[in-house]
């Protein structure tokens, strides 16, 4: 079979063959045993290329989806990736890899727990709480699939590559809802081990799993093949873009664009014109921004969708907050523990029942001031939340007056 090796056409032939085994039930692990026999690396763009040509004749989207984990665990570790470029940080691919770092540290996480279910046989409270946190967390994936598919699927289109993102949005969109499936149980109020751990098997260890096989597909095959057709014009595009639909678990320390990109973000809004105009004034965005992040509160704005949009980023915080935040469901940004009270300030604010809702806290010397405010348009319809933290220490141990000029 060494004639193989340096035969492109003969590669793909034999893939194909191997795939179509697969599709029509030959044993997994004699199909492996086969392709490591005959194949020494197998080029990622071969990989693609072999799923456009089942595609285009005549093998439906659906039935690759179904072969696509099969053949992606039978291909991993036999996909050849030396072409790949070194990728700077701050690039969307260096973005996407440590996302997938995250996604799959928080699944060892959950799997670690699933087999201490498995072996003791018991669910308590204490353990579903700490897994609806896990699961709030892993389902931030779903920001790493938005941006993939709405950022990255148009551009390969673009290049007439349409049969990988098919097959992946597909996956995608199975992962989802069995994250969600995996959520909604754990949202129950009463569950038996027995059922718990039969839902464990069938929804969530399933979901979990597709997780962590995504970010091999993501690695091997689909980040390898964007680098080699995508121009860097397309990437900084796509890095662009990228805030709007958020990070997955992640907050990206550096910011990337191409050395001819020589324009900041703020340099390229002000020399567009891009005045911020309001009924009473207006701001250039680097005055906005240096105003907002002055004020000595925290403040989280979340829109009409119940997406976290922005979050200020003074000096004095009160709460930590990073950018992976963004685009998130808010509840899913609160421990679970308290999802409820969330959701009750939410329904409230969209009824019209309530306007604002405060709390105040003691956080070891600090005395932290909470407040929501429902924020409505002219006609009086729901625009979103705000909400507002001060650690308002300062102002309760004020005595008197200070009406001469003093800096401290």
């Amino acid at each position: 079979m060494s004639e193989l090796i340096n035969n492109s056409q003969e590669r793909k032939k034999k893939l194909k063959e191997l795939i179509l085994k697969l599709h029509e039930g030959e044993n997994q692990e004699k199909v492996r045993e086969e392709l490591t026999s005959t194949l020494s690396k197998v080029p990622y763009s071969e990989v693609v290329e072999v799923e456009e040509e089942l595609i285009a004749e005549g093998l439906p989207v659906e039935e690759v989806l179904k072969l696509c984990d099969i053949h992606a665990s039978v291909l991993t570790g036999h996909i050849d990736l030396s072409s790949v470029k070194d990728i700077p940080e701050g690039h969307p691919v260096d973005v996407i890899i440590h996302e997938n770092r995250e996604l799959i540290k928080v699944s060892a996480q959950i799997f670690e727990i699933f087999d201490e279910i498995k072996f003791k046989k018991i669910i308590d409270e204490k353990i579903i709480l700490k897994l609806r946190g896990l699961f709030n967390s892993i389902y931030d994936v779903d920001k790493l699939y938005q941006r993939k598919e709405y950022l990255i699927f148009p551009y390969l289109e673009k290049y007439n590559i349409t049969g990988p993102p098919k097959v992946m949005w597909g996956k995608h969109d199975e992962i989802r809802e069995q994250l969600k499936g995996g959520i909604e149980i754990l949202q129950s109020s009463e569950l038996e081990a027995e059922e718990f751990l039969a839902a464990m098997d069938i929804v969530m260890l399933p979901g979990l799993n597709g997780v962590v096989d995504m970010t091999k597909k993501d690695e091997e095959i689909l980040l390898p093949m964007a680098l080699e057709k995508l121009k860097e014009e397309d990437w900084y595009e796509i890095s662009k873009q990228t805030q709007e639909i958020g990070f997955c678990l992640y907050d990206p320390p550096t910011t990337w664009k191409p050395d001819w990109a020589t324009e900041d973000f703020l340099t390229e809004i002000n020399s567009s014109g891009g005045l911020v105009n309001l009924p009473s004034g207006s701001f250039k965005i680097e005055e906005l921004l240096a105003l907002l992040n002055s004020l000595p509160i925290d403040m989280t704005f979340v829109d009409k969708d119940d997406k976290v949009k922005y979050f200020s980023q003074g000096k004095e915080r009160v709460f930590q907050r990073n950018r992976a935040i963004l685009n998130r469901d808010v509840r899913l940004c609160h421990p679970p523990g308290s999802a409820h009270i969330v959701d009750k300030i939410i329904e409230d604010f969209k009824t019209g029942k309530a306007e604002r809702a405060p709390f105040w806290i003691q956080m070891g010397d600090k005395f932290i001031h909470i407040e929501y405010f429902a924020l409505r348009g002219e006609n009086g319809e729901y625009l979103g939340t705000l909400e507002v933290s001060h650690d308002v220490s300062y102002y309760r141990n004020l005595e008197g007056e200070q009406r001469i000029l003093s800096y401290k």
